[in-house]
This record gives C-alpha cells, structure tokens and sequence, in this order.
C-alpha cells in the first residue's frame, strides 16, 4: 500500500515544475523573435518589386531561430521536473 499512496501524492502536483515553465517561457521568447526577424521587407507600392523579401535574415535566420524555438519548447515538455 506504500507505493500506491506515494503515486497518489505525485499526481496531486502540478505536472510541471517551475525550470520547465521557466524553459517554455524562454522558447516562447525565441520564437516570437525568430518571427519578428521575418517581418519587413515589403514595397510601398504594391506594383514594385523589392528584393528586400529574400534577405538572409528573413530567408535563413528567422527559420532557424524558429527551429531552436520549437526545440527548446519540446525538451521544456519532455524534462522530468525534480521533485
């Protein structure tokens, strides 16, 4: 009967602890960023065409910093909170 008190305390807290809240907000963080390096880059007139939309801040950087984004939200989940 020990073991199923002890599960039965476990599932009374929270199911994450306060480093993977902490490491979700700093994914969050990364990702808005990565979508703030996307935006720009578009004409005035909507008949000009700019080449500013294939930089390689918004073509290559802003897709990796969203990657690490995701990355750091997924071993945020995965983390086993210490207890």
């Amino acid at each position: 009967m020990g073991k199923v008190q002890d599960t039965k305390e476990r599932k009374k807290g929270f199911a994450f602890g306060k480093e993977n809240y902490q490491l979700m907000l700093v994914g969050l963080v990364v990702l808005f960023s990565g979508y703030l390096l996307m935006v720009g880059g578009g004409s005035d007139n909507p008949k000009v065409f700019s080449p500013e939309i294939f930089s390689f801040r918004r073509i290559t950087l802003s897709i990796i910093v969203i990657l690490v984004g995701f990355v750091i939200e997924i071993f945020a989940i995965m983390r086993k909170p210490k207890e």
